[in-house]
Formats: structure tokens, sequence, C-alpha cells
């Protein structure tokens, strides 16, 4: 018969009072002890077994230690798993879980969904998107603390994260500059979402810090994916005064670009370089070269959208923060200097 440990027995195996057993083993409160008696007792936990009772814990404090995520299509994107894993490292640490669900832009669905995680009695929601979006809450949300992730409300009053579009547009034209190139083009998105507008004043922003006049003529829209890239690329490449440098609005649009410049023979970055927008490593890493790129912090923002809502929760927070992340870049071989 299999005998259940308990805190007692982790205190007595350990040496120390139960009270010291109960601070060591509190991902919150773990600083009220010395560090070699946390990570003595914690050492001691795990070799005896021992898994803290969360719904006892749940029952003293009124919490069930449960967090919803809410997405539309984030667990289907390259992103997802970044985004949930700092949410549920956040967690973690505070001594909660995370519970995801995907509605698939099905709204019926996605209020199903906010439903059960009532029922499951979740303390607090984060509603994510698959990108920077403005969204309209539903009204299931209305009852629970929620922090939006890569999402904002109209009337900003929720808490929300998301990547800094216009920074992180000027990061990546700034290392263009820096590199020598004054006639740099960019190939936008069509949408009309955030990042489409952020990154079009990034851009305009950076030529105007260095003086380089905007030429509207060296910026193409088009379909954000690799084809339509290619075809962006095309379009400004066969100019007579044709950019030395592209920005591109994502890693996919940026794939197209080297499929453009490929088809005209020009080699990247001897007659052209190219930044993208992303990180997306499945991209950026196996292009020949390496693609350099500006990273959405995924992981990061996972974090901040739990540990907010986990100050809401715990009622060390009032009023609703817009936060926004820095975007680095990611160098690899796609820029050099212009060619002679």
């Amino acid at each position: 018969m299999v005998t259940k440990v308990g805190i007692r027995d982790v205190a007595k195996a350990a040496g120390v009072s139960v009270t010291t057993v109960s601070h060591a083993l509190n991902p919150a409160g773990g600083t009220r002890v010395k560090t070699e008696t946390r990570d003595h007792v914690r050492a001691v936990a795990k070799n005896l077994g021992y898994a803290p009772n969360r719904l006892a814990s749940g029952l003293r404090n009124h919490r069930s230690q449960i967090l919803g995520l809410v997405s539309d299509e984030i667990t289907t994107t390259p992103f997802a798993g970044a985004m949930i894993r700092g949410a549920q490292d956040a967690a973690y640490e505070r001594g909660y879980v995370v519970m995801v669900v995907n509605s698939g832009r099905d709204p019926e669905l996605e209020n199903r969904e906010i439903r059960t995680l009532q029922q499951h009695q979740v303390d607090g929601i984060v509603y994510a998107r698959m990108y920077h979006q403005g969204v309209s809450l539903p009204e299931g949300l209305g009852t629970l603390p929620t922090v939006l992730l890569d999402a904002v409300a109209a009337d900003q009053s929720i808490s929300s994260v998301v990547p800094d579009e216009v920074a992180a547009a000027e990061t990546a034209v700034e290392a263009l500059v820096q590199a020598g190139h004054t006639r740099i083009g960019m190939l936008n998105n069509v949408d009309d979402i955030p990042a489409t507008h952020g990154r079009l004043q990034g851009y305009r922003n950076a030529l105007a810090r260095h003086g380089l006049q905007f030429n509207p003529e060296l910026v193409t829209s088009g379909v954000a994916d690799t084809p339509g890239g290619r075809e962006a690329a095309l379009q400004v490449l066969q100019r007579p005064d044709r950019p030395t440098a592209l920005f591109c609005f994502s890693d996919r649009v940026a794939m197209g670009a080297y499929q453009g410049a490929a088809t005209l023979g020009l080699r990247i970055p001897e007659d052209l370089s190219v930044i993208g927008t992303d990180n997306l490593e499945l991209i950026a890493a196996a292009l020949l070269p390496g693609l350099t790129t500006v990273a959405l912090p995924h992981y990061e923002m996972g974090r901040w959208a739990v540990t907010r809502l986990l100050d809401d929760i715990e009622g060390s927070e009032a009023a609703a923060v817009q936060e926004m992340f820095s975007c680095p870049l990611i160098e690899r071989g796609s820029v050099g200097p212009p060619p002679d």
C-alpha cells in the first residue's frame, strides 16, 4: 500500500518546522527562508516524492490556483510554444497551472470554452491572439480578472502586452543604415493591422533620423507570405534605382525576397541585404545565407501576461497597464555593405 507523504514528513526528514517547509515550498514565499534552507527542504521533498495539496491551499485562500489561456489560433502557430511556455513558467513560479483552450476563430466555441473555464473555477484568464490586433472581449470575460496577450482593447480598460512594432522596424532599418545602405526598400503587409502601420512608421522614423528621404516607390505592400514577398520583391527590385537593402514585414516575406533576388541574379548579401521580422527559425536559420531578423518576444510577453494577471488576482495591482516589449535584432548572414 502506497502511503502519501505529507508536509509533516518533509519537516521531520529535513529537521525543520512545518512552517519553514510551507514557506520553502511556496513559490511566492520562498524568500522568507534562507536560500540554503529552501534548497535543502525542496531537495528532501523531491526525494520523498512530496506533492503539495493544491486543493486544500485553494480552499484556504478561495482560489483554484488555475488560470485559463484562451486563444484564437495561437496553438496552431509556430510562435505558440514560446507564448505558452512563458505563461506556464510564470504561473508555475507562483504555484498556479495554466489550462489552454483554442477557439479556431469560432465565437460560439470561444464562448463555450470560457464558460467551461469558469465552471472549473479558474482564477483569471489570459486572452491571447495569433497576431497583434485590436479586440472586443467576449461578454463572459467581464466576471474574471483578464489580461490581453498580443492584443489590445479599444478603450484600454484591460491590461495588455504587445510587441513594439515601431521600434522593431527602427531596429531593422538602423542595422541596414549602419551597414552603409541609403536606398532601403520595405516589403510591407497589405492587411489593416497594427503591425502593418507600426512597422511602416518605424521604417520612416529610422530613415528620417539619418536624413534619408522617404520614397513611397520603394515600399510595396502585398500578402504577407512567401509568394507575396517574391512578387513584391520583383516589383521593387526591377526599378532602375532599385534598393540595395530590404526590410521585410515577416520572415515569410523575406524568404520570398530571397526567391525574387535569385530570379534576378542578385546575391545576398553581396548585391542585396535583407532583414525580416519574427525570427521564425524554420525559415530564418534555414535560409542560405541565414536571415538577419527582428525577433518578436513571444516568451517574454507570455510571462508578463501571467505575472500581471496574478498581480491583479492577488490584489497588488489596480489600474490597467498597456505594455510594449522591445524586439531584439538576431544577426545572421543576410546583411552586408551595399554593392559598389
